[in-house]
């Protein structure tokens, strides 16, 4: 039997989102974590495409070489 990992986590919504997370909760008559988990694997593969705070997109490498250009110049 697999046993499942539990882990108690604080997770802070806007006010406004979490009325719409409860609503839809007490629809199906799950719990506010079955539904942001529901979520979550639906929306995980798209959230993965997002770039990392580190990452520069490429409108912004461009930019970046033609100020590199400018200097050179």
């Amino acid at each position: 039997m697999s046993r499942t990992d539990k882990r108690k986590q604080s997770l802070y919504f806007p006010e406004d989102m979490l009325r719409e997370i409860q609503i839809e909760a007490n629809r199906q008559d799950r719990s506010l974590s079955w539904i942001v988990q529901q979520a979550w694997r639906l929306a995980r593969t798209e959230i993965m495409r997002f770039p990392s705070v580190n990452e520069v997109s490429p409108e912004e490498e461009e930019v970046e070489r033609e100020r590199e250009h400018e200097h050179r110049e």
